[in-house]
């Protein structure tokens, strides 16, 4: 039997240590990894996307959840340590931007939720199931990468006229990338194009690229990839020296020097996966989430290369164009 003073002495220890418990509880928040592809000023955009539509759903990072950022800087040779640190840390969610980083991911962990913002083709490259039923621990969202890599060649053609030899520049190692490789030549091939392959898998391999596409093409499509993105200034540097038009995935790219871009608007995709991680916070399975597609597009054209290089833009594409850069 407690005595009464043995009774208040124990009630009081215990109120003393419910606001010991209340900060231990506080203290351990729900934690998202981010496995980034490029570098932080490329990837800004689109992490101030996501963390604001975060904030919207009542997750403030410091606050109700804690966010760990790893940058792969173009180099996709560091997804796999990266995954597995972040595993480690025992997350409760990744967030990823791309094929590469996913599929690094769905390689760490079998339990841990996956979301990709921007996958090139999820189904294609093994990511999910299919976009209705994703299967596993992986969902998010679709840039349609070789459904769109048609309409960005149809426009290119469109700037550049009496287009003939197309050289396509990608690099081997993302599976997206070699999805999207296959039906730009499927569409060149439709269009009367004669299509030429260049691989890039290292800064060392772009001056290389470069020589080796001299006097065989009239125009570069660059497959969309993390570390084409990182060395978009080299890229478009040394078509400029070629005097090739370029047409890419991302605006980015476009900002860099590139004569135009056509693509998903990968802030908004970014956005969106905002959407998922709440649900899955909530306690939603990946598996049980369809992924989604692009709802908005963006077309890209830099008028400053396009007048450098001697092109005039239709005045039908800058009518519809999303953006122009001078």
């Amino acid at each position: 039997m407690i005595r009464r003073r043995d009774f208040i002495t124990l009630l009081g220890g215990a109120a003393a240590a419910w606001p010991l418990a209340a900060r231990a509880q506080q203290a351990k928040l729900p934690t998202i990894g981010l496995l980034n592809s490029g570098t932080a000023s490329s990837q800004a955009p689109y992490i101030v996307a996501f963390v604001q539509r975060l904030r919207e759903l009542s997750w403030i990072e410091g606050r109700t959840v804690s966010i760990e950022q790893r940058f792969a800087e173009g180099r996709p040779e560091r997804f796999a340590a990266f995954a597995a640190e972040l595993v480690r840390l025992k997350v409760d969610i990744i967030v990823t931007g791309s094929t590469p980083a996913a599929l690094a991911a769905k390689q760490a962990t079998s339990l841990i939720p996956i979301v990709v913002a921007a996958a090139g083709d999820p189904v294609g490259s093994g990511l999910v199931a299919s976009l209705a039923r994703p299967g596993g621990n992986i969902t998010g969202l679709s840039q349609e990468q070789t459904d769109i890599a048609v309409k960005r060649l149809e426009l290119l053609r469109e700037i550049v006229p009496g287009l003939r030899r197309l050289a396509i520049l990608l690099n081997p190692a993302n599976p997206a990338s070699r999805l999207e490789r296959d039906e730009v030549l499927m569409a060149a091939r439709t269009l009367g194009l004669d299509g030429s392959i260049f691989e890039f898998r290292r800064i060392e391999d772009l001056a290389p690229a470069f020589e080796a596409l001299r006097g065989r093409a009239e125009a570069l499509y660059v497959c969309l990839d993390p570390l084409l993105t990182v060395n978009r200034i080299g890229i478009n540097t040394l078509a400029a020296s070629a005097r090739l038009p370029t047409t890419h995935g991302t605006r980015e790219l476009v900002e860099a020097g590139g004569l135009m871009s056509y693509g998903p608007n990968f802030p908004d995709l970014w956005r969106r996966a905002g959407d998922y991680v709440d649900k899955i916070l909530r306690g939603a399975k990946p598996a049980d989430i369809p992924v989604e597609q692009p709802t908005k597009f963006d077309l890209v054209i830099n008028l400053t290369t396009a007048k450098a290089l001697g092109l005039t833009i239709p005045p039908t594409l800058l009518a519809i164009a999303n953006e122009m850069i001078e």
